[in-house]
């Protein structure tokens, strides 16, 4: 029981200001991406402004090597829009390897929910599912969100695991550790979510992610702008 009040204190404290208030001042997020310790390749989000909408472009890009020949890459691009905090489109490309993916998703006001067509999935959704970018730590408080490459919508838990200190690129920072994980444990294992997170409040920032898939995967935050 104190575990869990701790943990809801902890989101209290994480989200109390309107969720895109603090990107306003960002205009691009840079990380990098690493498998087994090894740059593969980098996600970068740029944030603008437009007059009542705020925008947030992603391109994302790795490649993983075998012998001087690549088994595995994703080439994806994707657009999300807001409207206060309300996000009301989003809109993904993406190419695994040949296989094209992709999600176009819209906010329906008068049945108040997300119309998705994805690559995965076609229907309605909660308004309150959350596209799982990693520039936004409102993912640690959903209890679903939309894969961003296929559309498919996935409940979760979070575990908060505690503060601690993390050093990356020669900067310290001050986290909250959590594990976001599935909250169907009989799910097959490629289509599980199983991932640390490390969230720094001050900046407002998911400055690490990381999980295991044939090997160790991390993204790391690396440059703010």
């Amino acid at each position: 029981m104190r575990k869990f009040s701790f943990f809801v204190l902890v989101l209290s404290t994480l989200f109390l200001q309107a969720h895109t208030d603090h990107y306003k001042n960002y205009n691009k997020i840079e990380m990098e991406i690493f498998k087994d310790n090894e740059k593969i390749g980098e996600s970068i989000f740029f944030f603008k402004k437009e007059k009542n909408k705020f925008i947030v472009k992603n391109k994302t890009n790795f490649s993983v090597k075998l012998l001087g020949v690549t088994i595995f890459s994703v080439n994806s691009k994707g657009t999300e829009e807001y409207i206060g905090d309300q996000l009301i489109s989003f809109n993904s490309e993406t190419f695994q390897n040949d296989k094209k993916k992709f999600v176009n998703l819209i906010f329906d006001k008068k049945k108040d929910k997300f119309i998705i067509d994805g690559s995965s999935f076609q229907g309605e959704a909660s308004k309150e599912n959350i596209v799982g970018n990693w520039w936004n730590h409102r993912l640690l408080q959903t209890e679903t969100q939309i894969s961003p490459l296929s559309g498919s919508v996935k409940k979760q838990n979070i575990e908060f695991l505690g503060k601690k200190k993390i050093k990356l690129y020669e900067k310290e920072y001050e986290v909250e550790h959590f594990r976001l994980f599935s909250t169907n444990s009989n799910l097959p294992d490629d289509k599980k979510l199983n991932f640390e997170i490390w969230y720094d409040k001050k900046i407002a920032l998911i400055v690490k992610v990381a999980y295991k898939r044939l090997g160790l995967w991390e993204y790391r935050l690396k440059t703010v702008q």
